[in-house]
C-alpha cells in the first residue's frame, strides 16, 4: 500500500522521466534533419530511434499501471475507513476503538492487571469476626428456665444456669469493605445480624472492635462503624450497564482465608434467587465465592465496585454460581443507613406463586391460562383492602401482562408508596378489575418466599 508521500514520489519518477524521454526524442528528430531527413542514417542512429520509441511505450505502460495501483489504493483506503466507522458504532467497537494503535495486540487487560487491582484494593477490604450467643443445653432443649421448674437427667436433678453456663457463643467469619475513610464499613446484614461482639480485621493486621450502624435486612446489607481516621476505600462503580460476559473479581475472606482473590465473568444480570433473597435481583458470577466472601466486594476490571458478594449455590449439582447485590442498590442502601434515614418501600401485602401446569388443570383453568396464583392476602394490606382474594389470578397490571412473580414484585418496586395500580385477575371463571393504593412496607414483616 501507497502513502501520501510514496505518491507523491512516484508522481515526480513519472514527471522526470517523461522529460528525459521527450528530450530523447527531440535529440533524434535533430540528428534526422541533419542527415537529409533519411530515417536510413547510420545504423546506430536508427537503433537509437527504435530503442526510445519502446522506451517511450514502456513508460507509458508504467505509468497506466501505477495509476491503477493509486487507484486500487484510494478504494480499499476508502474501504476500510468505513469499515472502521461501521465498527467504532456499537460499544464494543467503541471500546476497541480507545485502545493504542499498535497492530491490535494490545490485550483487554494485561498479566499484571489483576494483581495491581487487588493489591490497590486490598488495604480497604476486612475481615469480619462476629461472636454471637451460644444456644445449647439445657436453653436450647427446654427453654423454660424460671417459675421454679426443676430439671432431672439419669435421676440427677440438674441445675439449668450452670448447665447453660457451659455453652460457649458460636463464632463466624465474613467480610465487608470500608466506603468511608472515617471507619465505615458495608457488609451483609446476615453476616452480623444478632451478633453480640463483631471484630474487624485489617489488612495491615489490625483488630478492632466495631459498632452496628445500621441493617436493612430487605436488601441484606448493614454498616458497621469502627473508630479510626484516613482509611483507604474503595470507589463505587455502576451496575446499571453490566453485561453478561465482563469480567469480575472477587475478594474476601472465604473460609477464614482473609484477602482471597478470585476471577471470573458476570454470568447473568437481573437474576431471581428466591431460595436466598427473592427482594433483589441479582449479579451472577462465576468467580469463585464460599462461605465467609458474604459481604466483600466484587469489582471490575477499573478496581470499581460493582456487587457485594452475598450467596453461593452450594452441593454436587452447581459450581462456580455466586450471587453479588448490585452496587446500585447498596450505594443507596449504605447511604441511608448510615444517615439514619428511614428506608421505605412500596408494598403490595400478597404471597404468591407460579402458576403451574398442574395447578391449572387442578383448578379447572383453561389450558395456556397464564399469571400468578395468590397464595395468602396479608391482613391489613393494601391487596386486602382492595379486594384481593386467595386462589385469585393476577394476569395483568396497567395493562401489562403478568406471567412471573419477579414481575409483579419488578413493578411494584418501580412505584411509589401512595401509587395507584390497576389490577386485572381471574376469580374462578370471572375477571376482576382492582384497584390498589400501595403502602409502606412493614419494617419486620413475616417475610415467606414469594411475598410482595
Amino acid at each position: 500500500m501507497f502513502n501520501r508521500k510514496g505518491i507523491v514520489a512516484v508522481g515526480a519518477c513519472i514527471l522526470v522521466s517523461g522529460l528525459s524521454i521527450f528530450g530523447g526524442r527531440q535529440a533524434s528528430e535533430v540528428f534526422a534533419k541533419t542527415n537529409g531527413g533519411a530515417e536510413t542514417g547510420s545504423g546506430s542512429n536508427i537503433a537509437e530511434k527504435r530503442s526510445s520509441e519502446t522506451s517511450i511505450a514502456d513508460s507509458r505502460a508504467k505509468a497506466l499501471s501505477t495509476d491503477t495501483s493509486i487507484a486500487a489504493t484510494k478504494s480499499s483506503t476508502e474501504t476500510s475507513i468505513a469499515n472502521s466507522r461501521a465498527i467504532q458504532t456499537s460499544r464494543a467497537g467503541r471500546l476497541l476503538a480507545a485502545l493504542p494503535d499498535d497492530g491490535g495486540n494490545t490485550l483487554l487487560f494485561q498479566g499484571n492487571r489483576i494483581a495491581d487491582i487487588a493489591e490497590q484494593a486490598a488495604p480497604a477490604v476486612v475481615n469480619i469476626e462476629i461472636e454471637k450467643p451460644g444456644i445449647g443445653g439445657m436453653q436450647a432443649m427446654m427453654p423454660f428456665t424460671q417459675g421454679g421448674m426443676r430439671f432431672f437427667f439419669n435421676n440427677k436433678e440438674i441445675d439449668p444456669e450452670r448447665f447453660n453456663a457451659g455453652i460457649k457463643p458460636s463464632r463466624q467469619t465474613g467480610s465487608g469493605f470500608v466506603v468511608r475513610s472515617d471507619g465505615y464499613i458495608l457488609t451483609n446484614a446476615h453476616v452480623v445480624k444478632g451478633a453480640k461482639r463483631i471484630e474487624v480485621t485489617m489488612n495491615d493486621g489490625r483488630n478492632v472492635l466495631a459498632t452496628m450502624v445500621g441493617i436493612d435486612t430487605f436488601s441484606d446489607l448493614a454498616v458497621l462503624k469502627i473508630d479510626a481516621k484516613d482509611l483507604p476505600t474503595l470507589k463505587m462503580g455502576s451496575s446499571a450497564t453490566l453485561r453478561p460476559g465482563e469480567f469480575a473479581i472477587a475478594i474476601g475472606s472465604p473460609l477464614g482465608y482473609d484477602h482471597t482473590v478470585t476471577l471470573g465473568i458476570v454470568s447473568a444480570v437481573g437474576r431471581s434467587v428466591y431460595d436466598i433473597n427473592e427482594n433483589i435481583n441479582f449479579i451472577q458470577t462465576d468467580a469463585a465465592i464460599n462461605t465467609g466472601n458474604s459481604g466483600g466486594p466484587l469489582l471490575n476490571l477499573k478496581g470499581e465496585v460493582i456487587g457485594v458478594n452475598t450467596a453461593v449455590v452450594k452441593g454436587l449439582v452447581a459450581q462456580n454460581i455466586g450471587f453479588s447485590i448490585p452496587v446500585d442498590i447498596a450505594k443507596s442502601v449504605c447511604d441511608d443507613l448510615i444517615a439514619h434515614k428511614k428506608i421505605t418501600r412500596p408494598w403490595l401485602g400478597v404471597s404468591m406463586k407460579e402458576l403451574s401446569e398442574s395447578m391449572t388443570k387442578s383448578l379447572g383453568l383453561a389450558d395456556g391460562t397464564r399469571g400468578v396464583f395468590v397464595v395468602d392476602v396479608f391482613p391489613d394490606s393494601p391487596a386486602e383492602r382492595a379486594g384481593f382474594k386467595r386462589q385469585d389470578i393476577i394476569q395483568k397490571i396497567d395493562g401489562k401482562d403478568i406471567t412471573s412473580r419477579k414481575d409483579v414484585r419488578d413493578y411494584v418496586r418501580s412505584r411509589k408508596i401512595e401509587d395507584t395500580l390497576n389490577f386485572f385477575v381471574l376469580r374462578g371463571k370471572t375477571n376482576e378489575a382492582l384497584q390498589v393504593q400501595l403502602g409502606e412496607y412493614p419494617e419486620q414483616p413475616e417475610i415467606t418466599p414469594g411475598e410482595e
